[in-house]
């Protein structure tokens, strides 16, 4: 387990917008998920260039969105980097309506396709499954919650669909993703 604990989805979005960056805890989660699961190396700086230039014109953030930054950088990269591939993803939570839940998953799916493509994401040489996962989620990232449907089943599916973006990512990552070894500290492909 990390000694690194993600920051919850309420400080993540408060430190961002006290910085006056327009980029919510969804879609910074979601492209730095996706550029782990490119194959972005793992180490702490490669990330911040691309995404100062995604969400920020190219220009650095403040220190408390930085700090906050790495933190859900290095609690992504240990998530992923264990056995049983864990993934949380910083969409909010459960407190919230299924709407904003809903708006924050599509948020996180669409920018979790954008960080595969900061790092360059290859299709040509992809294998069918990843292939299958990326399609899957693009569906996913235009899906919407109708009001006027039954928000219980709504729910359910919700969630379903949830364990399915996790098992698209974990697809993804497993075959482009870096790996961590832990008989040695540097990260190979």
């Amino acid at each position: 387990m990390s000694a690194i604990k993600m920051p919850t989805f309420l400080t993540v979005e408060s430190a961002l917008k006290d910085s006056g960056l327009a980029v919510t805890p969804a879609e910074l989660h979601g492209l730095l998920v996706g550029m782990i699961s490119g194959g972005l190396p793992l180490d702490d700086k490669t990330w911040k260039p691309l995404i100062f230039d995604y969400t920020n014109d190219g220009m650095g953030w403040p220190d408390s969105a930085l700090q906050m930054g790495s933190a859900i950088f290095q609690c992504t990269v240990a998530e992923l980097s264990t056995d049983n591939f864990a993934l949380d993803m910083l969409i909010p939570d459960g407190t919230e309506t299924l709407m904003n839940r809903a708006d924050g998953l599509s948020e996180w799916v669409n920018h979790f396709i954008s960080g595969l493509g900061l790092v360059e994401l290859k299709l040509d040489k992809a294998s069918e499954s990843l292939k299958e996962a990326l399609l899957d989620l693009e569906e996913i990232a235009r899906l919407g919650i109708d009001e006027e449907d039954d928000l219980e089943e709504q729910e359910n599916l919700f969630e379903q669909v949830i364990e399915h973006v996790r098992i698209c990512v974990l697809t993804i990552h497993a075959e482009l993703g870096q790996k961590v070894h832990n008989d040695a500290s540097k990260a190979v492909h």
